[in-house]
């Protein structure tokens, strides 16, 4: 009997060791929605004090001070100080450590129910209060003192006072234009010391009028939005200035009815002159103009430049801080993006970096402008790493030394900085650094979250373009288990499009864990940044213009030949997913290679270029009465003949970007040519499915791939 118990106890401990040592597979809600759960330890709200080499974190619901030089740190004020101070003033508390920025050396600003907060940490109490209205959007605060812009429906206020009274809601002032692109995200902008605001304000008068269906009512209405498509009439762009003193608006002198861009808003530093990166309706011509603050009146045209494919400034000005008649200007005009100094009366002093390599972010010069810091990719494509270049010599100096992808962050007077990178197999590493390259302390060495979970082994990797030279980067999750004498299915996940780059060295190599999640279901996990993705160079992704469609899934066909070249790939198993460009991308690759692709999953697809928005489709294609041949060859439309495997497409009903107009007249075309189609889509979404239905929409993608692939 005491035999047979041991024997039971011996065989219920190895049953509990293999239970309790095997790995977990991820559900699609930890693929989908474990991002804050599984990603790894990080330095929350993290800034440099001004002028100082001391900087500050949240950590336990407090602010925490890290004294570099002396190798200290301490609490400096909790949540509960802050709630203290706002119930003082009867504001209600909040309920964690608020989002806030340093204005001096010993006072924070911070938002806290409609309240600009401006808070001193000695004395742990506010002394300034200003209260924006309810319904307050586009929040933008001058730092140093408690003014407030905000935008109320299609008018900009300044402190509860409106300084534009639209009553035309064509005319809409505050609010971003140009849908967003050449890197505008706001539309206002204070000036250096906060006496003047400058504002956008965009007529969308000849804009057409599009309607999405809000299926929510009764009886469902439409909801009515502004969309310009390609080769039809777009918005007229402005830029007003604000005077705060005098509370007088005046516009800049330019011409809205060419329908040009104005983009880049650069401030100078005496607030005497204001520079924009004006634009044609083309996108093939920039110049780069100074403008009078005070009357608007043009200067001067400092500078221009023009391309036979496009012009794209993204990049405000850089003012040199020991000369403010000299500042660094960010241009693609040899091949890749680089540096330039300039005077501000438009004379090129030098090009300050050069190389078959781009500069990522410019984050300034020292004191003495002697150095400018920079990120870049000139060691890899895959990777980020901080430089410093010297103006006068161009004498460039690698900083970070670690492989990965360097997310950095300066003091004031760049001797120090945050060192915030990973890497493939890296989770994450924070480091304090001096600028010669010397780490001085480790705050954080992350663990993997994920190492509980049956994860597929992931690789980077390149393969040659059809020119034989050209490299193309990519990255492979193989599946668990992997049994190199077995044959595995294949999805390849691709989005393709301009200003995207998925394949990176930083942890797991950018990539999206659905990827994992079918890599433990037994699938090969595959994905290519094709020409036309960033980070490359001006002609690596302007091959692209005028026939969207053709060199990517030229360049996406090299690694899936590179796949099928694989002894452990099924060749007769291989599918493609993508969303957006990426849908774009994944229909013209079954489309175009329907021997190959034998199961498609299509989100958000643009069918037809002609059906997409001004900004974009015209940079890339051009107007379709300029390009007919190239539109005709890209449209989706054109080639429903050529589909033999399965596919899904699934949309938005809300969409405001790739309407849902796209997929709608595939499918119409599918079935005039008899052509069987799968669809799905989303009542209430807009181009994406967020949230908790994004496990839905991502359950339904990856059912129709085990159905049928």
């Amino acid at each position: 009997m005491k035999k047979i118990f041991l024997i039971s106890i011996a065989i219920l401990f190895t049953i509990c060791g293999f239970t309790l040592g095997q790995k977990k597979n991820l559900t699609m809600e930890d693929a989908m929605l474990g991002y804050y759960k599984f990603r790894p330890e990080n330095i929350d709200k993290a800034y440099w004090i001004p002028n100082s080499q001391s900087f500050s974190y949240v950590k336990d619901s407090s602010l925490f001070i890290n004294e570099v030089t002396k190798k200290s740190t301490s609490e400096l004020i909790s949540l509960s100080d802050i709630n203290k101070a706002l119930k003082a003033k009867q504001i209600s508390k909040i309920k964690s450590f608020p989002n806030y920025k340093w204005i001096s050396t010993e006072a924070i600003s911070f938002f806290a129910h409609n309240y600009k907060i401006l808070f001193n940490t000695n004395s742990k109490s506010i002394y300034s209060i200003n209260k924006t209205d309810d319904n307050w959007e586009n929040l933008d605060f001058f730092e140093s003192n408690n003014n407030v812009a905000y935008t109320i429906d299609n008018n900009v206020y300044i402190n509860g006072k409106a300084i534009t009274t639209n009553t035309d809601k064509n005319i809409v002032s505050g609010q971003a234009v140009s849908r967003s692109e050449f890197g505008i995200e706001k539309g206002t902008f204070w000036s250096p010391n906060g006496n003047y605001l400058a504002f956008y304000q965009k007529d969308e008068t000849n804009v057409t009028v599009y309607p999405l269906v809000d299926i929510t009512k009764r009886v469902a209405e439409a909801n009515l939005i502004k969309y310009p498509m390609a080769g039809m009439k777009s918005e007229k762009v402005r830029l007003g200035i604000y005077n705060v003193k005098s509370e007088s608006t005046i516009f800049i002198d330019n011409n809205p009815e060419s329908e040009e861009y104005l983009t880049n808003i650069s401030w100078g530093p005496n607030e005497e002159y204001i520079y924009i990166s004006v634009i044609n309706r083309e996108q093939n011509h920039t110049w780069l103009n100074k403008y009078n603050a005070k009357n608007g009146k043009l200067v001067k045209t400092l500078l221009e430049e023009t391309s036979q494919t496009w012009t794209e400034p993204e990049n405000t000005l850089y003012f040199m801080p020991n000369n403010a008649k000299q500042f660094i200007y960010q241009s693609e005009r040899d091949g890749y993006k680089h540096l330039y100094l300039y005077t501000t009366e438009g004379k090129l002093v030098k090009q300050i970096t050069k190389g078959n390599w781009v500069v990522t972010n410019l984050f300034g010069a020292d004191s003495k402008g002697k150095q400018l810091y920079f990120e870049s990719t000139k060691d890899s494509p895959l990777d980020r790493h901080l430089y410093k270049v010297s103006v006068s010599s161009g004498k460039v100096a690698k900083i970070t030394k670690d492989a990965g992808y360097h997310n950095i962050q300066l003091n004031s007077d760049k001797s120090l900085f945050i060192d915030n990178y990973s890497s493939l197999e890296t989770p994450r590493i924070v480091n304090i650094c001096n600028t010669k390259g010397k780490v001085l302390e480790n705050i954080i060495t992350a663990k993997d979250k994920y190492n509980e979970f049956d994860l597929g082994e992931i690789k980077l990797g390149k393969v040659l373009g059809k020119d034989g030279k050209t490299d193309l980067y990519y990255r492979m999750i193989l599946p668990t288990n992997f049994d190199p004498t077995k044959k595995y299915p294949v999805i390849v996940y691709v989005y393709g499009g301009p200003h995207s780059q998925l394949v990176t060295n930083n942890f797991m190599g950018g990539t999206r864990m659905w990827q994992q999640y079918m890599a433990e279901r037994g699938y090969i996990a595959f994905t290519l940044d094709n020409r036309g993705t960033n980070y490359r160079g001006k002609e690596f992704e302007s091959a692209i213009h005028r026939q969207v469609g053709t060199p990517e899934v030229e360049d996406q066909m090299c690694g899936v030949e590179y796949l099928m070249s694989l002894p452990y790939v099924d060749t007769d198993r291989i599918g493609v997913h993508g969303w957006s460009y990426g849908g774009f991308m994944t229909i013209s690759m079954l489309l175009r290679h329907n021997d190959i692709f034998k199961v498609a999953v299509a989100g958000g697809p643009v069918i037809d270029w002609k059906y997409y928005e001004v900004m974009y489709g015209e940079r890339y294609m051009d107007m379709p009465q300029e390009n007919p041949e190239g539109y005709k060859k890209s449209s989706l439309l054109n080639q429903v003949d050529n589909l033999k495997g399965r596919l899904m497409i699934i949309h938005g009903a809300q969409d405001p970007t790739v309407v849902w107009q796209h997929s709608q007249l595939f499918i119409e075309e599918c079935i005039k040519k008899g052509k069987l189609i799968d669809y799905n889509f989303y009542p209430t979404h807009p181009h994406n499915v967020r949230g908790k239905d994004r496990v839905h929409l991502m359950n339904t993608v990856s059912r129709y791939f085990e159905d049928h692939l």
